[in-house]
């Protein structure tokens, strides 16, 4: 064999690896999406842990809404989970769900793109939901809101 052959062979080996990778890859992606929660259910709440004194976390589903800018084209896509005080407190949010839902979705889009870029104003709005769901829900029962996805386009 001429070394063009075998230069040819070792590039063609070379993209049926990728080839197999990748469809591995996308084949783990599917599997590991298998583990996550599906629409529609998004009150789960794990077990209390003892990692930093923290609470149960009532985990919501993705909330997408228009922001307040000029011409409107400005999108946020969220998504959070609200650190209770007591894991009893879980049942009471369960039930008020879509009120909660709706006070969230009434605050978010009241924010303009400029100042959620910004950590003062991810954290400004972080209290205001905080004190808005308290105040819904009659007594303290949500201590501190997380992020876990915060997408501006």
């Amino acid at each position: 064999m001429s070394k063009k052959n075998i230069i040819i062979m070792a590039g063609i080996a070379l993209i049926v690896l990728a080839i197999i990778g990748g469809g591995f890859f996308m084949l783990w992606q599917k599997l590991s999406a298998l583990d996550k929660p599906k629409e529609g259910e998004s009150a789960k709440i794990p077990e209390k842990s003892d990692h930093g004194g923290m609470g149960p976390v009532f985990s919501l589903d993705s909330f997408i809404v228009n922001l307040s800018d000029q011409g409107g084209k400005r999108y946020l896509r969220v998504t959070m989970g609200l650190e209770l005080g007591d894991p009893k407190s879980a049942e009471e949010l369960t039930k008020r769900l879509p009120q909660i839902r709706d006070s969230i979705l009434m605050t978010l889009p009241s924010r303009k793109v400029d100042e959620l870029q910004t950590t003062e104003g991810k954290n400004s709005i972080r209290t205001e939901i905080v004190t808005n769901l308290n105040q819904l829900l009659g007594k303290e029962i949500v201590k501190k809101i997380y992020f876990t996805e915060f997408v501006i386009q």
